[in-house]
């Protein structure tokens, strides 16, 4: 539970990713050789890399002494990820919360948490799962409330073309989502009791 926690920036492969965008560049009608696109692959092999790269941090938990029993709730936590089926952004915010059991976490940690999973490439639902499990994991709470809004660039762009739709999504363990008291208090905290 202290180590730190990243993803290794070695599995990024910048001078391939470059040469790929030198090509993508190409294959799209572009030339690579114009001066205003010559450095344009190093640039985007840099941007995803950067993208996909979270910030190490240490999950510094602390015992509960006071024996806190309500709602920790960190609201519109901002994020951004990158869509697996379009290589196009998503970004919203993150609404998370905790019931604590023996241990509470340093609230910057929520952020952080929401950070590591957002930096691959992702899908809203798996990226909600994932911010959810890990504080199981990590405090074994009473229970759990992740609830993600967001706009999809592969929606609003491109496709239908709906630019500012939104998607909801969430996830709820332990008590969040079995007593219908604590899910309705997480609900109404993130201003999201009539959506999820």
């Amino acid at each position: 539970m202290s180590a730190a926690l990243t993803t290794p920036t070695d599995r990024i492969d910048l001078p391939a990713a470059e040469d790929a965008a030198a090509r993508l560049l190409a294959a799209l009608g572009a030339d690579p050789d114009d001066e205003g696109l010559r450095e344009t692959p190093r640039r985007m092999a840099a941007a995803y890399a950067e993208l996909l790269t979270p910030q190490p941090f240490r999950p510094t938990t602390f015992p509960n002494d006071e024996g806190y029993d309500e709602l920790v709730v960190a609201r519109a936590i901002p994020f951004h990820s990158l869509c697996m089926h379009h290589l196009l952004p998503f970004h919203g915010v993150a609404h998370v919360a905790y019931l604590p059991g023996e241990r509470i976490i340093g609230l910057s940690k929520l952020g952080r948490v929401v950070e590591l999973f957002a930096r691959e490439l992702q899908i809203q639902e798996r990226l909600t799962v994932q911010i959810a499990d890990w504080l199981d994991e990590h405090l074994a709470p009473r229970g759990v409330g992740v609830v993600l809004e967001a706009e999809h660039l592969c929606m609003s762009l491109r496709g239908v073309q709906k630019l500012g739709a939104r998607t909801l999504t969430s996830a709820l363990h332990g008590l969040v989502r079995d007593d219908p008291r604590t899910r309705q208090e997480f609900l109404t905290f993130v201003g999201a009791g009539h959506a999820v």
